[in-house]
């Protein structure tokens, strides 16, 4: 697909749309791949590690299950210099502007991350995830007049290499357009159905896809370390995680208080994953009240 690393290419749009997903290949050098892996090793000290005990990530599944979870660390671009340097330049990459002007639209917007995710050999996979079907608000995917909007792209900086069966990110290619519901089967991949693709990588590669297509992690078999930054973009009028003034007092003042229950419930910031305590409003045509 297209030779201009800074430019999204006719083919490259046609896969996008087509898979839901898109792999640019070397676009970090392997000095630009050796200082990042050099901070994280730096603060090494912070990477926690998931636990397995109650079914972690794998949910149950006996295709996904793994002897110990997975390694997280974020807070990279908060990093003292020199350190937090080569992520604050991965932010706003010119690979990924290009693209994510092409799929989500200008005026994006980094709506949370970045979030490491590393693995050792053994380390559990992740429950398939996203689809189509139901539909998110905050991520769908829709084509139009020959554009692609796209509301939540995942770009995933390779930090070292994903072989052929090493396992690590899969996805169900064409996922993000489907109107049909995922069989449980797919989602714990105890059935894959023959349609679960885990993309080959290299160190340096950089992974876009969509938030709407159904994606997981595989159990981790390399012998090395995996190793995954990933920053999670939506479109400028969508909203996943809630940020810090997503509670009516942060957003406008104190004032609201004094405001009723049902008044205060539409004062709430955007986002998405909210929890089952954010307040919902419904009305009998007559009174308004709380869900």
């Amino acid at each position: 697909m297209g030779d201009n690393r800074y430019e999204m290419s006719a083919e490259e749009r046609y896969f996008f749309d087509l898979s839901g997903y898109l792999v640019v290949r070397n676009a970090l050098t392997c000095d630009e791949v050796a200082e990042c892996n050099a901070a994280i090793d730096h603060f090494a000290e912070r990477v926690s590690t998931r636990s397995v005990e109650t079914g972690g990530l794998a949910g149950g599944s006996s295709a996904l299950k793994g002897a110990q979870g997975r390694k997280e660390l974020t807070g990279m671009l908060g990093w003292p210099p020199p350190y937090r340097e080569p992520f604050r330049r991965l932010l706003v990459h010119p690979v990924v502007v290009s693209r994510l002007n092409e799929t989500s639209g200008k005026g994006f917007r980094l709506d949370h991350g970045p979030l490491l995710i590393g693995a050792e050999a053994g380390a559990e996979g992740h429950q398939l995830h996203g689809a189509g079907e139901p539909f998110g608000p905050s991520v769908w995917y829709h084509q139009q007049n020959g554009r692609m909007y796209c509301r939540g792209v995942t770009v995933a900086w390779q930090l070292a290499d994903v072989n052929e069966g090493d396992g690590g990110f899969c996805i169900v290619p064409g996922s993000h357009k489907t109107r049909e519901p995922t069989p449980a089967g797919l989602r714990s991949v105890e059935d894959h159905m023959d349609l679960v693709v885990q993309p080959v990588m290299k160190a340096g590669d950089v992974l876009f896809f969509a938030e709407s297509a159904t994606h997981g992690t595989l159990p981790w078999k390399g012998a090395h370390e995996r190793r995954s930054v990933l920053y999670k973009y939506a479109s400028r009028a969508a909203a996943r995680a809630t940020g810090r003034h997503f509670a009516p007092e942060s957003r406008w003042g104190d004032w609201v208080r004094n405001l009723s229950p049902e008044q205060r419930a539409v004062l709430y910031g955007p986002g998405v994953h909210t929890g089952n305590d954010f307040p919902r409003l419904v009305s009998d045509g007559r009174k308004t009240s709380i869900a």
